[in-house]
């Protein structure tokens, strides 16, 4: 559906939503020609509704990355407080951003893809934060594998409020990856291309999406890992307690013929049992 839009911050009718959409810019054609063989340009893309509260934690995340050829492009699904008036406060750092209905994060993310300039992706929450040398450290990663990588993830740590809960994420391995979503996708980069060969996020998930798209490469995803904490994730998204999480990747699994519905549903049961254990305890 089209939508009208004007750069700068302007805003016009969206007759045929019945809502307001509006944009801002940079210019981000100056952008293109900054990717090098050495210093690839790194597109962050970070949904967005009613954000105003937590925003302001990413971007200082975002301003204060040690790797500098970054753009930052911000979808946010028609927000009704403070969120835009940050985003337009600060366009030092904000490359793009639109504000219009959406039909959740995936279909948010397919749309700041459009938009993209960068050799590499990076999927930011809006109440998420990246370490100050997580991009630096992830390049790492790509200049020292032996092969062309598809995907690079590291660590993230959990919090609720300001207290650390534990850190999650691993390898990607075909032997785990199948069965459950053992890399931590808010710590993670994809390559552009990725999304040339495999298409964009299949927006009917709601949580999902993120492990769907991975399930596509299967065994042939050429992924890369570090050690070390690349984020910082608060507890309490849709991922966390949302126990549909289950079925949506079980879904995703029986999509791609990766499990049995009988093994999948032992899979996803166990999986759910160990979810509803952690939150008992508060981990």
């Amino acid at each position: 559906m089209p939508v009208n839009q004007e750069i700068n911050g302007a805003q016009a009718p969206d007759s045929a939503a019945g809502a307001i959409a509006m944009e801002g810019s940079v210019d981000l054609a100056n952008k293109k020609n900054r990717s090098g063989p050495d210093r690839p340009l790194v597109t962050i893309i970070t949904s967005t509704y009613n954000a105003a509260e937590h925003l302001p934690s990413a971007i200082k995340s975002i301003r204060n990355q040690s790797y500098s050829n970054v753009e930052w492009i911000v979808v946010d699904g028609a927000s009704k407080d403070g969120t835009l008036d940050i985003l337009r406060q600060n366009q030092d750092v904000v490359d793009h951003w639109v504000s219009e209905p959406d039909a959740g994060i995936y279909d948010a993310w397919n749309k700041g893809l459009r938009l993209a300039h960068g050799e590499w992706v990076w999927f930011l929450g809006a109440d998420d934060e990246m370490v100050t040398d997580a991009i630096e450290v992830m390049m790492e990663v790509v200049r020292n594998s032996p092969i062309p990588l598809d995907f690079v993830c590291g660590k993230v740590e959990l919090y609720r409020g300001p207290s650390r809960i534990r850190a999650i994420g691993k390898p990607w391995s075909w032997r785990r990856f199948k069965k459950y979503m053992c890399v931590a996708h808010t710590g993670a980069m994809h390559r552009a291309s990725y999304f040339d060969r495999y298409g964009e996020f299949d927006d009917s998930f709601r949580i999902s999406g993120d492990y769907e798209i991975l399930l596509r490469a299967g065994a042939e995803l050429k992924a890369g890992f570090t050690q070390n904490v690349l984020a910082r994730m608060q507890v309490g998204g849709e991922s966390n307690r949302n126990p549909i999480v289950f079925q949506e990747a079980l879904r995703a699994r029986l999509k791609h013929a990766v499990t049995s519905p009988w093994g999948g549903r032992v899979d996803a049961l166990w999986a759910e049992c160990k979810w509803n254990i952690r939150r008992f305890f508060g981990l």
